[in-house]
Formats: structure tokens, C-alpha cells, sequence
């Protein structure tokens, strides 16, 4: 598509709409406004207070406009939030008009929508009913939507008046797995391919943990949630997660901990010695990971267990590990369709864990559903199923908790973390709506320093790859040093 820019140069802004709404075009920018058969000019007021898109498309030329009402915000930063969503509304408002259509989430983009509707609670005092009125009239995100976004808002919010400024989250991943996903774009490495590396990359973690744990002493922060993630970090034997468990009770003092969990994830990893070393390390929360319980859906997306093994390794679970268990759903997998969702749906819920996850399937440039081009269902498809699932979890008495979304989902659609009363799962929702710091160890691990006076975020980043983060475990330990410095700034 065309597109020409006046009065301002917000072009991720113009382009992050454009690819919603037009996802098989690309930005081409030209000098003339006459424009060709696909085309949009986008312009700012000279007061920054009124803008206006002009767009041609398939024979149609519209016009969207979107005005601010009162005076801009003298921070500059604040100044340009308030601007850039003026220009993405107009061109959004035209978009609309030209194709006729709504995506569920409207002119939203971002990947925590949650946080607007945070902000609007806190601005006006205003529950849910009226940050979902806001959500849904703001930004044109549907009826259902709206309240998914304002409902796990106000968990964060409520969380976040419960936490102290020096308390942060750990987060301790294991890039491991029996064979890699269909779908998966993580960093993981199947153990056929790299059962040599998991020794040795056991051994660095062990000294980041123990690292780690000398940092959070020196800096006087407070861990109060804890999770083992992956990758699948059952991949490892009982004795590694013994040894794991043990070094991060021995480094950190995790009584001021609210959650602890660790990603039991593949059942095709799980055994009764694991789950006994994860109960013994003090884990009070686990996740089980289907994705589906179909058969035909799980050789599909190159998983080498059944769905039947799922309903032993979760039998399993609840006799060894007295604490909460999550499951894991995937809505647009390879071979599926909103029956066979339905039944994988029913059949975790008559199993009654105390979190149920529904994600979207994101086509990540890196997944071999991607490289492949295989087949999967369009975004009608994934709408169906999850307007089942939006009905069944809500009559079933879960609540949604947390809320994410990615790019490239099918449908445009989104990430919801389920609850039943009271099992709130603190590090997703920390995590997601970044209300304090994270601590990430391991491989691909990116620790996120936040300061929740001033939404300050930085990052310190492990390497990617289990190789590189072993041969360079020192330097990874020295870089976090730098946490002293961001704390020392933030407490004046």
C-alpha cells in the first residue's frame, strides 16, 4: 500500500494498522498524494489535536478522522502517546469503512491491552463495567473483549496495591524438550538432538541460581514468585530437578513467596519421581500441558504422546502434588476444528484443574507450521472455538485472570489465563502486566527491570542458546550486576 505522511513521522504507528487491516499489503512510502489503487495519506493537525486519514482501496476512497478534545499533555512523552493514537484511530476509522470490517480487539495492537484499561481504573476510580465501556467505545474492541481486557485488569491492579517496591518475580528457564512442536517458535532444543548439552548447562544454572541468589541479598529485594519454565523442564531427571530445587531454596529466601511453580508441561516427561522432587522443592503449582487432547491434532503438530496419556500424567499429578495444577489449550492448531477444540475443551474441564490457559495460535517466522505452510483453521474457525471456550469457562466458574496477545494469530485473537476462585497464578499476571521486576535465569532469559513509580523498563539479556550460555555463564552473572545501579537510581 501507498502511504504519504503530513504533519507528523509515526510510521510504526501508520504501519501497525495498516498490516491489521490490510495484513496482505506492505508500506511503500511515496512523495505524491494522488496515490494509486491502494493508497493512504495520513495527516496531523498543525496543533497536534485533529487527525486525519484519507484511503483508497478496492475502487473505495474514504475518510477517517479522529480529534482530541482538550489540551495535550505538556510531557513530551505523554504528548506523543496521545498523538500516535489519534493517527492510528483515523486510519483505523478508515480502514473500517473501506473493507467493513471489525477485528475482535478494534484498533488495538499491542500486546497488553490490559494496561489501558489499568490506567483508566486508576485515573477515574471506575470499575469494570466502565473500563470495558471504555475499551469497547475507545478503541472498538467487541462487547466481549472489552470485558476480558477490563476483568484481568483489575486482578493486576489489585495485585499491584499488594506488592512492595523492592518485591520481584524469578523466573528459571530449561530449554529442553523430547521433540520440538509443529508450532513452537521458543528457544528449546529437542533432547534427541542435544542430551549432551543438559549436564552442562545443569551445572551453569546451578552457579547462576547461586549468583543470583548473592545479588538479591545484596540488593534487599524480596522474591514473591517463583517459575520453572521452558522449554519443558520435566525434560531433566528427578535427580537435576532435586539438584535445581535445592539451589534455589538454598540461594534465595523465598519466604515472603506467594507462588511457586514449575512447567511439568509434556506428559510424555512426567513421572512419579519428578513430581515428587517438584512437591519436595517446595512447588505449590504445576502446568500440564496438552495443547489438545485430540490424537489426530497432536501427531499433527509432531507430539509423540496421546490424549489418554494426558488423563494418566494429570491422575498422576493429583495423587503425588498437592498443589494447583494449570492446563494449556492451543485454538487454531493444524488438523483441528471447532469440534475437536470442543472436545479437548470438555474433556480438561471434566478433569477440573484449577487453571485452564487458552492461547491463540501465533505463526512464528521460526515454527515449521510456518516454513511448511501447513494447513490450519482460518480465523472463523479459531472464533468459534473460542467463543465456546469464552462460554464453557465462565459456566464452568472460572474467571479470567491474565490477558496477552501476539502478532500473527489466527483471527486476531488472544491469550487468556482462567481461574477458579482463589488460584490466581501471580507470576503470569506480574509478568505480563510488568508490575515489578523479573529475575530471569538460564538460557534465552531476559531479565526486566521495572520501576513502578515511572514505568521504567530495562533489560539485561542471557544468550540464546544453551551452547553460548554455558561457555558464557561468567559474563552473564557480571552483566546482572547492573541491577544495584537501576535499584540505586530508583530508590533516589
Amino acid at each position: 500500500m501507498e502511504l504519504i505522511l503530513k504533519g507528523h513521522d509515526y510510521k510504526y504507528a501508520v504501519e501497525q494498522i495498516m498490516l491489521l487491516m490490510f495484513p496482505e499489503e506492505r508500506p511503500v512510502y511515496v512523495e505524491s498524494d494522488e496515490g494509486g489503487s491502494a493508497f493512504a495519506c495520513s495527516e496531523l493537525s498543525g496543533d497536534e489535536k485533529l487527525s486525519r486519514t484519507r484511503l483508497r482501496y478496492m475502487g473505495r476512497e474514504v475518510v477517517g478522522e479522529a480529534a482530541f478534545e482538550g489540551e495535550l499533555p505538556a510531557d513530551e512523552m505523554l504528548r506523543k502517546r496521545e498523538t500516535q493514537k489519534l493517527v492510528k484511530l483515523s486510519f483505523f476509522k478508515a480502514a473500517r469503512e473501506a473493507t467493513g470490517t471489525n477485528p475482535p480487539w478494534g484498533a488495538l495492537t499491542g500486546i497488553r491491552p490490559g494496561k489501558l484499561a489499568e490506567r483508566f481504573m486508576r485515573q477515574t476510580g471506575l470499575g469494570i463495567a466502565e473500563a470495558a465501556a471504555y475499551i469497547r467505545d475507545e478503541y472498538f474492541a467487541t462487547e466481549d473483549r472489552a470485558l476480558l481486557c477490563a476483568e484481568t485488569a483489575e486482578v493486576a491492579e489489585n495485585l499491584r496495591k499488594s506488592f512492595d517496591p523492592n518485591d520481584i518475580s524469578l523466573y528459571i528457564g530449561i530449554p529442553f524438550c523430547p521433540t520440538r512442536c509443529a508450532y513452537c517458535s521458543f528457544v528449546s532444543h529437542s533432547v534427541e538432538k542435544s542430551f549432551k548439552l543438559i549436564a552442562p548447562y545443569v551445572e551453569a544454572l546451578l552457579k547462576e541460581v547461586k549468583e543470583a541468589g548473592r545479588l538479591v541479598r545484596e540488593l534487599g529485594v524480596r522474591v514473591v514468585s517463583v517459575y520453572i519454565g521452558g522449554g519443558t523442564p520435566t525434560t531433566l531427571s528427578a535427580e537435576q530437578l532435586t539438584a535445581l530445587m535445592n539451589a534455589v531454596n538454598e540461594a534465595f529466601d523465598l519466604s515472603a513467596c506467594r507462588e511457586f511453580t514449575v512447567e511439568a508441561g509434556r506428559p510424555d516427561t512426567i513421572t512419579r519421581e519428578k513430581l515428587e522432587a517438584i512437591r519436595e522443592g517446595g512447588a505449590d503449582r504445576i502446568s500440564i500441558n496438552p495443547q489438545t487432547m485430540s490424537d489426530r491434532v497432536l501427531a499433527a503438530i509432531g507430539r509423540r504422546h496421546s490424549g489418554a496419556a494426558v488423563t494418566e500424567s494429570y491422575r498422576l499429578a493429583r495423587e503425588v502434588f498437592p498443589g494447583a495444577v494449570n492446563m494449556d489449550l492451543i485454538a487454531g492448531l493444524p488438523a483441528d476444528d471447532p469440534e475437536g477444540f470442543r472436545q479437548s475443551l470438555d474433556e480438561v474441564l471434566a478433569l477440573d484443574p484449577e487453571n485452564i490457559t487458552v492461547h491463540t495460535l501465533s505463526l512464528k517466522r521460526g515454527s515449521r507450521i510456518n516454513l511448511e505452510g501447513t494447513t490450519i483453521p482460518d480465523g472463523e474457525a479459531v472464533g468459534e472455538m473460542l467463543e465456546y471456550a469464552l462460554s464453557a469457562l465462565r459456566g464452568a466458574g472460572y474467571a479470567p485472570y491474565y490477558l496477552y496477545r501476539q502478532k500473527f494469530t489466527s483471527g486476531g485473537y488472544e491469550n487468556v489465563g482462567w481461574t477458579k476462585p482463589g488460584f490466581d497464578g501471580v507470576y503470569n499476571v506480574c509478568m505480563m502486566e510488568e508490575l515489578h521486576s523479573t529475575l530471569s535465569l538460564g538460557a534465552g532469559g531476559v531479565t526486566k527491570l521495572v520501576n513502578p513509580e515511572t514505568g521504567l523498563i530495562e533489560r539485561i539479556f542471557n544468550k540464546k542458546y544453551p551452547y553460548e550460555y554455558i561457555s558464557s555463564i561468567d559474563e552473564l552473572i557480571s552483566a546482572k550486576e547492573y541491577m544495584k545501579e537501576f535499584y540505586a537510581k530508583m530508590r533516589g
